[in-house]
């Protein structure tokens, strides 16, 4: 991958342009700390060009055959599997995860676009007739207007075709904000999707140092009808405060503080596979980790010790060598606030098992980490790590582990293993999260509809209901003569 080859200036009406101030930013490899490329980075009035453009054409794109939007959404699938290897690499170089993970969110990514190609052309409606038969009732799907979008760095493709995908799908334009950590997959997909005959203005890219003022801009002018957020907690309070002002369709992923439940009857093998996937997955860093194992007492030691032996064996690196297991974080501030935690929970009376020091050296790397004997009042029960560390309680009470389970303000995902099948139904009953990973450490899938509940966010992402983030219901009234 050379830079020549990679998109780094703003994509607004179909053109690609520097900042209007001649502005740019440093994308920095975590792994390295060396920069990979220089990025147009958009100001205020870059963003009111880029709403004004996806305005301009929402109501001929709104007006698009389903079956246009589909193939467009198709050939885009296609063009993303022709250059796996391409966006990979890129995603290795500005985010660190090894490069057999980034294939495999390549793979991931594009599924959105073929799930929402086959739901642009089934976009239904309703017909019935008034309780007193006087009036026909017809209920129509319709394009909410121009849409906000803006990802995190941890998925920047998958993170990207999630929300572009119905988007497209449903006739909605829209202006796209990727994090600024990782601009360069995002302005790879754009240039995707030109080249899949997505009209100009559909969407337009707008990468900046200063996403504050720029998504502000875009919520409060007036302009634009949805909000689709993935990130933090804090910053998602702060982004509906904003589009309140417009009283803004909004939908929101946000964070996640995931318990991992291991009952007495779990198959452990199986339950250290589960927590390697939910725990270490792009290095701890997702909002589905795996933060916190509650273990019976009877398997806690068999579990920690199981768990240890694979972490210990993972190779710790650059994510573009061969053979590299785990890369870095995603900064110093990530390294620095991993780090603090775990001292913290040592502080506490919490037992390294591996782990537990930062790799010296260029890259912001950490290692895979077990901590046991992790006491409630040790920060990282209540803050997300976003690092490769699984901190383990041991419980006696399958009831007071759903209890400190559900102890916290988030509730996205929740992992439980045991053999007992009322056992597995129960306890899924009873955690306070939008999703159950039911002996299986992995929830994500295009086709199913992710979300939580309580502080983790607002609305489903996937799915059948994916779209209808996108969409809004009309209704007419029609006498019956």
């Amino acid at each position: 991958m050379t830079e020549s080859r990679i998109a780094t200036e703003l994509y607004i009406d179909g053109k690609w342009a520097p900042a209007e101030s001649g502005a740019t930013f440093t994308v920095i490899n975590p792994a390295t700390e060396q920069p990979v490329a220089e990025v147009a980075d958009g100001s205020v009035a870059d963003a009111e060009r880029a709403i004004r453009a996806a305005a301009a054409v929402q109501r001929d794109w709104a007006r698009t055959a389903p079956r246009e939007r589909s193939e467009i959404l198709r050939r885009a699938y296609e063009l993303i599997l022709d250059r796996t290897d391409e966006l990979a690499a890129i995603m290795t170089a500005e985010m660190g995860k090894p490069l057999a993970e980034a294939r495999g969110e390549v793979a991931y990514g594009a599924e959105f676009f073929r799930w929402f190609s086959e739901e642009a052309v089934r976009i239904g409606g309703d017909h019935t007739t008034t309780g007193d038969g006087k009036n026909r009732i017809i209920v129509t799907r319709e394009p909410v207007g121009p849409c906000v979008l803006v990802t995190p760095w941890n998925f920047p493709l998958a993170m990207g075709t999630r929300k572009i995908g119905p988007a497209i799908a449903a006739g909605c334009t829209m202006v796209f904000k990727p994090a600024e950590q990782t601009p360069l997959t995002a302005l790879a997909l754009a240039g995707i999707l030109e080249e899949a005959g997505l009209p100009a203005g559909v969407l337009n890219v707008v990468p900046t140092s200063n996403p504050g003022a720029v998504v502000r801009h875009w919520l409060e002018g007036g302009i634009a009808r949805k909000l689709s957020f993935t990130g933090s907690t804090d910053v998602g309070k702060l982004l509906l405060t904003q589009a309140a002002t417009t009283v803004m369709r909004t939908s929101m992923e946000l964070g996640g503080n995931a318990p991992f439940l291991v009952c007495a009857d779990a198959d452990i093998d199986r339950a250290v596979e589960g927590a390697m996937i939910a725990k270490l997955r792009n290095m701890g860093e997702t909002c589905t980790a795996a933060n916190r194992f509650f273990v019976h007492r009877s398997v806690a030691e068999e579990f920690a010790t199981k768990l240890a032996d694979r972490m210990t064996s993972l190779t710790v690196g650059d994510g573009a060598a061969d053979g590299t297991d785990i890369g870095p974080l995603i900064d110093r501030a990530g390294l620095e606030k991993v780090a603090r935690l775990v001292a913290d929970a040592r502080d506490r009376g919490a037992r390294v098992v591996t782990g537990g020091t930062a790799v010296e050296g260029a890259g912001y790397f950490y290692p895979p980490t077990v901590l046991t004997d992790v006491g409630p009042d040790a920060e990282l029960m209540s803050t997300e790590i976003f690092g490769p560390v699984a901190a383990i309680t041991v419980f006696d009470d399958e009831e007071d582990a759903v209890q400190a389970a559900n102890d916290t303000e988030w509730g996205l995902v929740g992992y439980v293993y045991t053999q007992d099948v009322d056992r597995a139904f129960s306890l899924s009953e009873q955690l306070e999260v939008g999703m159950v990973g039911l002996n299986a450490g992995l929830v994500s899938n295009p086709a199913a509809p992710f979300g939580g509940v309580k502080q983790s966010g607002l609305g489903r992402e996937g799915g059948r209901i994916g779209i209808d983030e996108f969409l809004e219901y009309k209704y007419l009234a029609i006498p019956r003569s």
